[in-house]
């Protein structure tokens, strides 16, 4: 099972730029599918991104496409979330996520490991 941590979260101003990390522990990261998901204050958990094994095939929410980039480089186990343009409405609890099967997912039963999450505040 891979462990996952969380980093990077903070305090920026709207039209600001983050970029969050999740570094995974095991030797076998590279054969696991890796997505990003967050939760505001009173809300559900979302979907954000996704990427595959390889880091070819990737997957975005609306609310973040074309603002935010997912990334991997799995000689360090780590993926990566850049979010540009940030806006209020981006303010939550990020949560990186692994899954053992090499499809994009948007659901959270579908993920096997979670990380303990990184907040993110948007001011306007």
């Amino acid at each position: 099972q891979v462990q996952l941590v969380e980093s990077g979260g903070g305090l920026v101003q709207a039209g600001g730029s983050l970029r969050l990390s999740c570094a995974a522990s095991g030797r076998t990261f590279s054969r696991y599918a890796m997505g990003w998901f967050r939760q505001a204050p009173g809300k559900e958990r979302e979907f954000v991104a996704a990427i595959n094994w390889s880091g070819i095939s990737t997957y975005y929410a609306d609310s973040v496409k074309g603002r935010f980039t997912i990334s991997r480089v799995n000689a360090k186990n780590t993926v990566y979330l850049q979010m540009n343009s940030l806006k209020p409405e981006d303010t939550a609890v990020y949560y990186c996520a692994a899954r053992g099967v090499n499809y994009l997912a948007t659901t959270i039963r579908e993920y096997d490991a979670w990380g303990q999450g990184t907040h993110v505040t948007v001011s306007s």
